[in-house]
């Protein structure tokens, strides 16, 4: 059985989401949540595929009690998990995939039938401070907060939220993304970040008039990439064109500005996003969002969210969040257009330069993200042919 020595300190003593894979999912996984003080203290976690989380907490050395959960490892390839510790709270959680409420499967509140057992439960789980006697974990990352509240899935700029945007969780402040997603929503979030502008103010009607036109390049392009996702069985509902900003510079998974167009109904297959940061605008019609704990090849895997998402909505991908999805316009009528902005975070040093998905197999495939055409290029071309509209078949 494989164990790792090494004890990891929480980053605040009493809280953190860990999150861990199972070398294998027939061997019960193992740690514990220790007080280095006085490891007499501790929660002791073993999750298991058939008899599922079993906890014991020992509060001194001698008093301890025992707790059960009925879900556990999963014989899936790819799924992973996490485990919640909330002094102020007083709960554990345990979740299959993505650490956010949605995905827990089992969650223990302490016992606070006072305001004496209520204090001396917090100092109990506030006295826990590392993690020890791994086993059976191949990955680990530790997280300081612990999982309490619904993650909002589109972003306002601070100056817009109303006190109820902040209660309810509809909207994530500007402010709360990470440095990296900072960095891209300030790119793309401005007033005069628009497709049809002075310029071209009929940018997204040519556009619409190139899909749906035998002959122009969008529908021609269209059709080329019927087969991208699927080679042996061609289906150009699934397909969308990538139009591309900039260059490569290394710093994103292909290039990192990509104007994304989506017909009517298309959509693409279940994906993640190789651990980048990415943040989305979406500037004409709306595209649906389905969320899924992980991406396996092995079995289907519930959704465990949906959002439609309108123009001038945006939204973001953490490494931690939002990685895994598939992307549908189910407008019956109107063409949906994105900006989708990629990059590593600054302590990404492996730099996976691929998107996986699912194919018709059932199979994760690598796709590496490429460019339809670039988008200067793009926009004259979709000038002239809105210009000569009436003669548009010499693609």
């Amino acid at each position: 059985m494989n164990i790792i020595q090494t004890d990891f300190d929480l980053p605040v003593k009493g809280q953190c989401t860990y999150l861990f894979n199972a070398n294998d999912s027939n061997v019960p996984l193992k740690f514990n949540i220790i007080n280095n003080n006085n490891s007499k203290q501790s929660i002791k976690f073993i999750i298991d595929s058939d008899l599922g989380i079993n906890l014991t907490i020992d509060y001194d050395g001698s008093n301890s009690k025992k707790v059960h959960g009925d879900k556990g490892l999963l014989n899936i390839k790819g799924a992973f998990y996490w485990t919640s510790l909330d002094s102020q709270d007083q709960t554990i959680k345990f979740g299959i995939g993505e650490a956010r409420p949605e995905t827990t499967v089992f969650e223990y509140k302490m016992s606070s039938d006072n305001n004496e057992v209520f204090e001396l439960n917090k100092k109990f789980m506030e006295s826990l401070s590392t993690i020890n006697n791994i086993s059976n974990i191949s990955k680990l990352k530790i997280l300081k907060d612990p999982i309490v509240n619904p993650v909002p899935l589109k972003i306002k700029k601070t100056d817009e939220l109303t006190m109820n945007d902040v209660a309810k969780y509809t909207y994530l402040p500007n402010s709360f993304l990470n440095p990296t997603n900072q960095k891209l929503y300030e790119c793309i979030s401005g007033k005069k970040f628009v497709l049809d502008d002075d310029e071209f103010p009929d940018f997204s009607k040519a556009i619409e008039y190139s899909i749906a036109t035998e002959g122009c390049w969008c529908n021609q392009k269209l059709v080329d990439k019927s087969t991208e996702f699927n080679p042996n069985n061609p289906n150009i509902s699934e397909t969308y064109l990538r139009i591309t900003m900039g260059r490569n510079s290394g710093e994103s998974p292909g290039i990192p500005y990509v104007m994304e167009i989506w017909p009517s109904k298309h959509y693409s297959p279940i994906h993640s996003h190789a651990n980048a940061n990415a943040v989305i605008r979406v500037l004409h019609g709306s595209i649906n969002v389905k969320l899924f704990p992980f991406l396996s090849e092995e079995e289907n895997i519930d959704s465990f969210g949906e959002a439609n998402f309108d123009k001038e909505d945006i939204t973001w991908i953490s490494p931690e969040l939002n990685q895994i999805h598939q992307l549908k316009n189910i407008n019956q009528k109107q063409t949906c257009i994105t900006i989708q902005c990629y990059m590593y975070g600054s302590n990404n040093n492996t730099h996976y330069d691929y998107f996986d998905y699912i194919d018709d197999n059932k199979k994760i495939v690598q796709y590496e993200p490429d460019s339809d055409m670039e988008f200067i290029e793009f926009k004259a071309l979709m000038k002239k042919e809105w210009s000569e509209r009436k003669k548009c078949f010499f693609y």
